[in-house]
């Protein structure tokens, strides 16, 4: 399983814990089991974003925040769109992935399951937060 494939499937997870506003370890075990995700380095992987993005929320969201036009609050943010921020993010400041593959790997998220405005969006926060 390529890195992008696990990437999409933490962001199917991130999004799902955005809707339910909730997270606990057994939720992450059962999405692993159902995806029927075997490989350890992808497992790894989920992991360290799903725990990541938990322990370091409210930091991540802040930098949302600080990188929004005037009028625009988190609560206006799309769920999918939030969900790919957040990983980016993580995957920028925590897990010291080049700037240029993190934001290029949201772009295509957000072309794939965001409205037609999300790349743009996406791109523009990143790139905002890049800049600082």
């Amino acid at each position: 399983m390529n890195r992008s494939a696990v990437r999409e499937l933490a962001f199917k997870f991130i999004y799902g814990i955005e809707i339910q506003k909730e997270y606990d370890k057994e939720q992450l075990s059962l999405f692993i089991e159902e995806n029927n995700v075997t490989d350890s380095s992808a497992i790894e992987y989920l992991n360290s974003v799903f725990n990541g993005i938990e322990s370091n929320k409210e930091e991540i969201l802040e930098l949302i925040r600080m990188n929004l036009k005037k009028e625009w609050t988190i609560d206006r943010i799309s769920k999918v769109n939030l969900a790919i921020l957040e990983i980016a993010i993580f995957e920028i400041k925590y897990k010291e992935l080049p700037f240029k593959v993190a934001i290029n790997e949201a772009v295509e998220l957000a072309k794939k399951y965001g409205d037609e405005a999300a790349p743009l969006f996406v791109n523009g926060v990143l790139a905002s937060i890049v800049n600082e």
